[in-house]
């Protein structure tokens, strides 16, 4: 009987439409408070009732129905898309002014690069021009030499005094040196978000590339299909501004590198409160390093987490509120979709396909378009929030540290 009244309250909550698909499983809503409980893919649950007495819960019979999308009566549930209001006013002026603002904006972020010292020789090309091409030609979404056209109006428009050449904007991107240089644009590119920004989100997304995997997927007749490059980004979750970003190969652990975005967000100039991503990034390592930052950590424990985790103060004190507070750790946790909002935002705009061979370029590719990405919501958020950047202030200081 008791099975029986779990279904029953379970099909409530889905035709109430309390059900949202995540990462790592379903959301479901709590109907005793404001939070939500975690059903995972196997329809395991964090709510008390699961953890107790380790049988399916309504929350886990509540993502049943949803799936099925009907109930044993044969009734359908429909389920329908969220939609959130929109400033469209200052939408429509960010989209018709787009091209013209981020050309200039992008001139001002490249300002700062240092250029390297003169020896002997033929002259170097401009550092920023290269720089400001390359953006341009990932943007745009054009081949190198198509491209060309667009230098050609950068010219006429004093953005850049030289047309390159259609062979130095892949060189620029070929160039192991040109790495670090782009990370930090990103970092500067997010700055004038700083004060707005106090809660982020972590996590990973792929990009294909334009090459296939190895021979022995020929011999043994596996599915052959294009490799994978992967961004592993610190989001804002008010805005969706990326604040860092790690580029690895398809197999790069997200775990090891949620130290390295987090620290580099804070030393972007953002005060770190919140910090949120999936039970992958369980660590105490990762605990500690938003706790030493001021912050509070967001990730949800994996089935066979303790107290017992060695000394750290930061594991047992989330634990703790992890276990006696679901509803309220989840209602934090739930930003944690703002970075895949962020990530579906880049590919469709910018596209998920890499038309870089070389596995340096690739990287770098991937690094403009993200850069290119964040000049537009700076746009959208000069005329929805009001703001003005002065990337020529903070480049001087901070880009002439990369060479």
């Amino acid at each position: 009987m008791e099975m029986e009244g779990r279904q029953e309250r379970g099909l409530e909550i889905a035709r109430q439409k309390q059900v949202e698909q995540v990462k790592d499983g379903w959301l479901v809503k709590s109907q005793s408070g404001n939070g939500y409980y975690h059903v995972g893919e196997d329809f395991d649950c964090d709510c008390p009732d699961y953890q107790k007495n380790k049988a399916t819960c309504k929350h886990a019979y509540a993502v049943r129905h949803y799936l099925q999308a009907e109930t044993p009566m044969g009734e359908v549930i429909h389920k329908e898309r969220l939609t959130y209001s929109q400033a469209w006013k200052a939408y429509d002026a960010a989209q018709i002014e787009e091209i013209r603002l981020f050309d200039e904006l992008l001139k001002d972020l490249v300002a700062g690069i240092e250029e390297p010292a003169y020896g002997f020789g033929r002259p170097r090309l401009s550092l920023k021009e290269q720089a400001f091409c390359a953006v341009q030609k990932v943007y745009s979404q054009l081949s190198c030499r198509r491209a060309v056209s667009l230098f050609g109006n950068a010219v006429a428009k004093g953005q850049i005094t030289h047309k390159p050449h259609y062979g130095s904007t892949a060189k620029f991107l070929n160039c192991a040196e040109t790495t670090p240089l782009l990370e930090r644009l990103i970092s500067l590119s997010a700055a004038p978000l700083n004060s707005i920004e106090t809660d982020f989100a972590v996590d990973s997304t792929g990009f294909s590339t334009s090459q296939f995997g190895s021979y022995c997927q020929e011999k043994y007749r596996a599915e052959r299909r294009h490799e994978f490059i992967k961004a592993h980004a610190c989001v804002g979750v008010k805005t969706n501004i990326v604040t860092s970003v790690e580029v690895t190969g398809e197999n790069g652990a997200d775990i090891v590198q949620f130290q390295a975005l987090v620290e580099k967000t804070a030393n972007g100039g953002f005060s770190v409160k919140e910090v949120s991503a999936d039970k992958a990034y369980s660590s105490r390592m990762n605990l500690e390093t938003v706790a030493e930052l001021g912050g509070t950590a967001y990730i949800p424990f994996k089935k066979n987490a303790t107290d017992k985790m060695g000394c750290s103060l930061a594991w047992k004190r989330l634990y703790h509120y992890f276990q006696l507070h679901a509803d309220e750790f989840y209602e934090h946790y739930h930003k944690r979709s703002n970075v895949e909002s962020t990530f579906a935002a880049i590919k469709k705009k910018f596209g998920e396909k890499l038309k870089s061979k070389n596995p340096i370029a690739r990287k770098n590719e991937l690094l403009c378009k993200i850069l290119a990405y964040n000049l537009t919501v700076v746009i959208q958020e000069m005329k929805e929030l009001g703001i003005t950047p002065d990337f020529c202030f903070l480049s001087s200081r901070s880009v002439s540290k990369v060479n």
